[in-house]
Formats: C-alpha cells, sequence, structure tokens
C-alpha cells in the first residue's frame, strides 16, 4: 500500500530564498506551458498539445534559459507540466459529463506552493546523511535541509515533493509498504449518520460534538479581512508591509482551522475504526449540498426577483463546509481500509423519515430537527439515531447482497 508522510523543514535563509526561486521557476514553466497550449488551440485551427510534445522541449528551455530552468531538476519540471496535462484531463473530462468546466488558469506565485519529485534520487534524496543523526533531504540546487521528523518512515521512498505554507516549509513523502496487520475483531458494527447540531450520531446513541472551528474564529477572521481590504485600496505596486502581514494572518487562521479540522477528523475517524468491524454512512453528495439557489425572477417586476431563502442557505453552507464532512469520510475510508474495516456507502435519502420499528416513511415523522415522532405506530427517539440506524440496516443488506 501507498502511506504519505509530512514533515516539517528547517532551511536555513540561503536555503529558503533557493527554494523560493524554485517554485517560482516551475510556476513560469507551468504558466508558459499553459500559453503554448491556449495559442495553438487559438491560432493554430484548434492544435491540442499534448505533455510529450511539450516534455520533449524541455532540453531545449533549459539550454535557452540555464539561469531560471537549467539549474533545477529535469524530472521535477516533467512532473510539472504533468501536473497542468492532469487539469486539461480533468477540463475535459468535466465538459464531457456536464459539470462546470473550469479551464485550467494561469498560476501566480503565491498560488503555486508545491515541486514534486517523481523518484527519490532524481534531483533529490531523503535522509541524504544517514550517519548524521538530524535527518536532512537534499534538493538539486539547494543543498542539505534538516527535518523536523516526527515518525519513523516505514517502507520504500517513492516520491518526494516541497511545499510551502505560509512561511514554513514541508517535505511531503510517498512510501510503498506492505499492507499492515488487521486489527482485532471486535464483532461490533455501527451506523453513523452525520449533522450539523452534532458532528454525527451513531446506531448506538452516541454523539460526537460539532467543533465549529471556522465559527470560533470568525471574529477574528473578520478583523483580519477588513485589515486585508483597508490596507489593499492602494495599487498593488504601493502596497505596504502592512497589507503584506494582513494577508499572512488571514491565510494563517485558515491554516490553523485546517489544522484543527484534520486533527478532529482523524481522531474521530480513528477511534469508530478501533471500535467497529463494520461501518456504514451516508454517501453524501457535498457539492450538490452546498449549492447556491437558484434566482426566482418576478414576473410583475421586470428585472426584479422574489426571495429564494439565499441568506438561510448561505448560513447553513457555511455550518456543512465548517463540519468537513468530505475530509472525515476520506479518513475514515483510508483507516478502515489499513484496519482491515469494511466501510460501505448507503443511499441517504428518508434515512431520517423512516421509522426503524414499522418502517414507515413520512414527511411528519421528523416535526423537530432532533425528535423523531412515528405518526403511524407511535416510536418516539433522537432524529439522528433513527437515521443512523436506518444508515446500519442499508449497509448491512448491501454487505450481504454482495459478499466479499
Amino acid at each position: 500500500m501507498i502511506r504519505a508522510y509530512k514533515f516539517l523543514i528547517r532551511p536555513t535563509s540561503g536555503q529558503a530564498a533557493a527554494l523560493t526561486a524554485m517554485l517560482a521557476d516551475h510556476c513560469s514553466l507551468c504558466n508558459g506551458a499553459l500559453q503554448e497550449r491556449r495559442d495553438a488551440y487559438r491560432h493554430v485551427s484548434k492544435t491540442s498539445v499534448t505533455y510529450g510534445q511539450q516534455s520533449a522541449q524541455l532540453k531545449e528551455i533549459r539550454a535557452f534559459d540555464p539561469e531560471r530552468q537549467g539549474r533545477w531538476s529535469f524530472s521535477s519540471q516533467q512532473a510539472t507540466l504533468r501536473r497542468l496535462d492532469k487539469a486539461f484531463q480533468a477540463f475535459f473530462h468535466r465538459i464531457k459529463s456536464g459539470d462546470a468546466p473550469g479551464y485550467p488558469r494561469f498560476r501566480g506565485v503565491s498560488w503555486f506552493g508545491t515541486v514534486e519529485f517523481p523518484r527519490d534520487g532524481d534531483g533529490c534524496r531523503w535522509d541524504s546523511t544517514p550517519h548524521d543523526p538530524v535527518t536532512r533531504v537534499r534538493f538539486r540546487s539547494v543543498g542539505h535541509i534538516k527535518v523536523n521528523q516526527h515518525r519513523p518512515v516505514v517502507g520504500k521512498v517513492k516520491t518526494v515533493s516541497v511545499k510551502r505554507e505560509g512561511k514554513r516549509w514541508y517535505v511531503i513523502l510517498t512510501t510503498e509498504q506492505p499492507q499492515p496487520e488487521p486489527l482485532p475483531e471486535t464483532g461490533s458494527v455501527v451506523g453513523i449518520d452525520m449533522g450539523i447540531a452534532s458532528f454525527l450520531t451513531t446506531s448506538h446513541g452516541g454523539h460526537v460534538e460539532n467543533p465549529r472551528h471556522a465559527r470560533k474564529v470568525a471574529a477574528k477572521l473578520e478583523a483580519a479581512q477588513r485589515k486585508v481590504s483597508r490596507f489593499g485600496r492602494v495599487r498593488r505596486d504601493k502596497r505596504s508591509a502592512n497589507h503584506q502581514r494582513a494577508v499572512q494572518r488571514v491565510a494563517g487562521l485558515y491554516r490553523k482551522v485546517r489544522r484543527q479540522r484534520l486533527d478532529h477528523a482523524h481522531k474521530t475517524a480513528l477511534d469508530l475504526v478501533r471500535r467497529h468491524d463494520f461501518i456504514a454512512h451516508e454517501d453524501l453528495k457535498i457539492r450538490n449540498m452546498i449549492k447556491t439557489p437558484a434566482p426566482k425572477p418576478d414576473p410583475e417586476q421586470p428585472g426584479g426577483f422574489l426571495p429564494n431563502g439565499a441568506g438561510a442557505k448561505a448560513g447553513l453552507n457555511r455550518s456543512i463546509t465548517d463540519a468537513g464532512w468530505g475530509v472525515f469520510l476520506t479518513i475514515l475510508t483510508a483507516k478502515a481500509a489499513s484496519a482491515g474495516r469494511e466501510v460501505i456507502a448507503v443511499d441517504p435519502r428518508n434515512t431520517s423519515l423512516q421509522c426503524p420499528e414499522c418502517g414507515h416513511t413520512a414527511k411528519g415523522n421528523r416535526p423537530t430537527q432532533e425528535k423523531f415522532h412515528c405518526v403511524s405506530c407511535g416510536h418516539q427517539a433522537h432524529a439522528d439515531r433513527v437515521g443512523a440506524l436506518n444508515v446500519l440496516r442499508a449497509g448491512l443488506v448491501r454487505r450481504d447482497a454482495n459478499p466479499a
């Protein structure tokens, strides 16, 4: 199996400047390749430029500009071109499937933060000084950089990436390692219902509190964004250091929320995987759930619109995004696979409206957000637990219908 490791690295001021230059030059290469594809399609009778053609030009580009492009790893530049090619493949796939196309865009230096090295030893070297008690990673034209390695790396290192997040630098490794031994069986199965009031509710009646990380820093974030707006009213070339500090403050708050959300997701998923052999959850289409409601034109007033509940929907969308359901479910699936547990996603329709006792389904079964009261048999329970029970039953049916 493939596993990723992320470690903080501590470059010197000179190494940090070299890493910044490496990102800038790879960003320039990516933007130049994008411009070539645009020009070829627009002006040369809709000709498509492929990754193979652009990769073949790298030798000439490196010889023409040895100061900026020639000093970096050839394979890392190929990886940058491959990323652009994947972006175009995804663009054409979205067009065929009828989704919003999202044409690949030019990247500013601040929006290009990662350089990948497809193979350890080609332009980079992990643990480049094995006899040194301090772990170091080496990048071509940068040197040996100290690594804050907080846990051992298991398996053979396949790829190495360097990433910038604000003022910090990280190295990301992917390793190939054998499948770990599965956890001992517990004999327990569980269904989970994702929510806003509670992050999740289990079929056993347990609730996990929704931490609402973004809401807790909303006031600080609003104040920081006002400073960005105030300092950013002048022309870009005349903006002060205060503007840059304000921008970094906003980015730092967002990074903190992301780290807190990931930490909560990892801990919650690990607890579920350790306790249960089988986990069923709703197959949530989060992208569809957070769509903005369509405007409603007013037929009696040309150019006017009727209320469409966009304000209330915006608040719900923020709560769904803050909960981080998608991140949690991705982490849960990965942890379950490495622990030998089974995770099944089921159709979420009517899971909170169907009575677990008599099977009757009606909107009236859920008079409030928390209360479930069956209008047919009178069964009463917490609405989220009812949803979790129905999710578990649907998951067990799917498992029995499709045995491994």
